[in-house]
C-alpha cells in the first residue's frame, strides 16, 4: 500500500494549521486512558493540532497525563460528558476539522444523550468508536439524520452485533456481506475490526493483511482510532483514511513485537513504533 503524497513529504512554509485539528471527545471515571491514547496516536499520524473534550471534573488527570495535547474541559454529571456540554463542544467543533467520540465515555446515560447529540447535530468528518457505538446500538438511524456522509464507525464483532441485531457467530460467517450492507445503507465507511479487518464504505470492500494476536490488549483500538483521525484530518477522504489507518495499525503491531512479542505488546507500545512504519513508506 502506498502512502499518498501529502503525507510523505511537507512543503516549508506551513504551520500546525496546515495539518488539521482534531477534537477528542470522550473520557469517563477509571476511562480516561481511551482519550490519551486516541489523541496521541492522531498526533503521531501527522495531525496538527488535538484538543481533547472531556468531562470538567476529570480534567485535572488530563492537564496530567497529556503533554502535546489541548485540553477543553466540559461541563458535565459526575465526572460523565452531559448533554449541558453539548453546545460549548459544538461551538469548539466548528473550528476543529474532525471530531472522533465515544473512547472512554461510558454506557451512562448522560454519556449515550451527549453522544447521540454529537451524531446527530455536529456535521465535521465524524468517527464513532466504543461506547459512541454502544450509544448508537439501540438508535441507529440517527445515523442516517445526518446531512453529511462523512462517518467512520469502528466496531469490533461484539458492538457490529448490538448495531445490527446479528450474533457475533453469523456476523463472523458473513462478515464481508454484512459490513457492505450496514455501510451502503448508513452512508458511511465502516472498519469492521477482528482477524483481517474488513474496511467498506458498501461499495468497495477491502481485507486487510497486517497485524497479528498482540493486538488483542486493551487499547489498541483507541489507537487505531486516532491514527484514522490523524490521516482522515489531513485531507484524505472516509475511505481511504480507514484503509490506510488499519493498514498502518497492524504493521505497528507487526514492527512492535519482534522487540515486545506478543504476549508483552500494549497499545502504546503501537504509538512509539508509529515513526519506523512511516518510514518504511519512504
Amino acid at each position: 500500500m502506498r502512502l499518498p503524497a501529502q503525507l510523505l513529504k511537507r512543503k516549508p512554509d506551513t504551520h500546525k494549521g496546515s495539518y488539521g485539528h482534531v477534537l477528542v471527545l470522550g473520557g469517563s471515571p477509571g476511562l480516561t486512558g481511551a482519550v490519551c491514547l486516541c489523541g496521541q496516536a492522531a498526533l503521531r499520524s501527522g495531525a496538527g493540532m488535538i484538543t481533547a473534550g472531556v468531562p470538567s471534573s476529570l480534567n485535572h488527570i488530563f492537564e496530567c497525563k497529556l503533554t502535546e495535547i489541548m485540553s477543553l474541559p466540559l461541563p458535565d454529571r459526575q465526572g460523565y460528558l452531559s448533554s449541558r456540554g453539548f453546545k460549548q463542544a459544538k461551538d469548539f467543533a466548528d473550528k476543529a476539522d474532525v471530531v472522533v467520540v465515544g473512547g472512554g465515555a461510558s454506557c451512562n446515560l448522560s454519556a449515550r444523550n451527549f453522544i447521540l447529540k454529537v451524531v446527530r447535530h455536529i456535521e465535521k468528518p465524524l468517527i464513532i468508536d466504543a461506547d459512541g457505538l454502544n450509544a448508537l446500538a439501540g438508535n441507529p438511524d440517527y445515523l442516517m439524520k445526518r446531512a453529511s456522509e462523512n462517518v467512520i464507525i469502528t466496531p469490533h464483532p461484539k458492538e457490529f452485533s448490538r448495531l445490527t441485531k446479528k450474533s457475533v457467530s453469523e456476523i463472523k460467517q458473513n462478515r464481508k456481506e454484512l459490513a457492505k450492507k450496514f455501510a451502503l445503507r448508513y452512508n458511511l465507511t465502516l472498519v469492521l475490526k477482528g482477524n483481517h479487518t474488513i474496511i467498506t464504505n458498501g461499495k468497495s470492500c477491502f481485507e486487510n493483511s497486517t497485524g497479528n494476536p498482540g493486538l488483542a490488549t486493551a487499547g489498541t483500538g483507541d489507537v487505531l482510532c486516532g491514527i484514522i483521525a490523524g490521516l482522515l484530518v489531513q485531507n484524505l477522504n472516509t475511505l481511504d483514511a480507514a484503509r490506510l489507518g488499519v493498514y498502518i495499525h497492524g504493521l505497528a503491531a507487526d514492527t512492535a513485537v519482534k522487540d515486545k512479542t506478543q504476549v508483552c505488546l500494549i497499545a502504546s507500545d503501537l504509538i512509539e513504533y508509529l515513526p519506523g512504519v512511516f518510514k518504511k513508506f519512504r
